[in-house]
C-alpha cells in the first residue's frame, strides 16, 4: 500500500516483545510515524487501566480502543469516552447456557464507564484464573464477589475461563451455545478463556469510530495483529498484517505476514514508510 495514515497496533504479542517490552527500536518507528503527523492508535484486549503503562514507553498520547472495541480511551486526558456494554440479563443467560454443557467454567466481568473515575472495574467469582496475572492492573486486587454479584451490572467484556479445555475448545463449544444470539466471541489467549462482547462489537468497530473521528479512511489504515480477536481489524484495515507468531486464523485472512514479534516484526513494516 502507498504510506499509510494512520497505523493501528494490537498491544500483547505484537507491539510488545516476548516479555512484556516496548524495544528500542519499536519505540523509535514509533516516533517517527508521529513526527510525520500518522496516529498511531493501539488497539487491545486489554482494559484502559492497562494502557498507561504500555503508552508511556512507546511515547503515545493519543486513543487507545480497549476491550476488544468495547471502549475508546484517550490516553492523553486519562478518559474513557465511548462504552458499548453487555446487559446484565444477557449476561446471566449467557453464563446459565454455558454452565449448563461447562459446570466447571468460571467467570469475570470487565465494567468500563465513561469519563476519568473506573469504579469497580473488574469482578471475578472464586477460582477465575487470570493468565495475565492480576486482573485489576498494576496495584489493585480485583473484587471477589459471588456469581451472581459478577454478574448483575452491565460490562464491556465477559470472561469465561476453563482450567482443562484450550481457548479454542472453548470457544468451539461457546459458539454453537450461543449461536442464535449476536454476541461477539473471540479470544487472546491459548490459556482456557474467551472474551463475550456485546453484537458488533470487535477491534475493527473500535477502531473505524476512531477513524471516522481523525478523518482517516479504512483504506488508509495498516493494522497489526496476532490473535483470532485481531480478525476483524486486520481483514478491515485496508493493508492487514500478521506477526509470524500469529494464530494460524489471523495468518489465513492477512495481507502479509511480517517477522515475529521477537523480532520487531511491527517495526519492519513500519520502516518501508517512516
Amino acid at each position: 500500500m502507498d504510506k499509510p495514515r494512520l497505523v493501528a497496533s494490537d498491544v500483547d504479542g505484537t507491539l510488545l516483545d516476548p516479555v512484556e517490552r516496548i524495544t528500542d527500536r519499536i519505540a523509535r518507528v514509533i516516533e517517527r510515524v508521529q513526527a510525520d503527523d500518522v496516529p498511531f492508535v493501539l488497539v487491545s484486549g486489554r482494559p484502559p487501566r492497562w494502557i498507561p503503562r504500555v503508552a508511556r514507553a512507546a511515547g503515545l498520547s493519543g486513543y487507545a480502543v480497549c476491550a476488544n472495541g468495547a471502549a475508546v480511551y484517550d490516553i492523553g486526558a486519562d478518559e474513557v469516552l465511548t462504552v458499548r456494554e453487555i446487559p446484565a440479563i444477557t449476561l446471566i443467560d449467557v453464563v446459565n447456557a454455558v454452565s449448563a454443557v461447562l459446570p466447571e467454567v468460571r467467570v469475570a466481568a470487565e465494567r468500563t464507564v465513561l469519563g476519568r473515575a473506573q469504579p469497580d472495574p473488574f469482578a471475578i467469582e472464586a477460582g477465575f484464573r487470570n493468565p495475565w496475572g492480576n486482573p485489576s492492573g498494576e496495584v489493585d486486587e480485583p473484587d471477589l464477589a459471588p456469581r451472581a454479584e459478577v454478574l448483575g451490572r452491565p460490562a464491556t467484556k465477559l470472561l469465561l475461563r476453563h482450567r482443562g479445555m484450550t481457548s479454542q475448545q472453548m470457544a468451539s463449544a461457546v459458539e454453537s451455545l450461543l449461536a442464535d444470539t449476536d454476541l461477539e466471541i473471540t479470544y487472546s489467549s491459548n490459556s482456557g478463556l474467551i472474551e463475550v462482547s456485546a453484537p458488533g462489537v470487535t477491534k475493527a468497530s473500535g477502531l473505524a469510530w476512531v477513524c471516522e473521528v481523525l478523518g482517516v479512511p479504512a483504506d488508509k489504515v495498516v493494522a497489526f495483529g496476532d490473535m483470532p480477536n485481531d480478525v476483524p481489524m486486520v481483514t478491515w484495515a485496508g493493508h492487514g498484517v500478521a506477526m509470524a507468531n500469529a494464530h494460524p486464523d489471523l495468518l489465513a485472512v492477512a495481507d502479509e505476514v511480517t517477522a515475529p514479534n521477537s523480532e520487531d516484526g511491527v517495526a519492519q513494516v513500519l520502516e518501508r514508510w517512516f
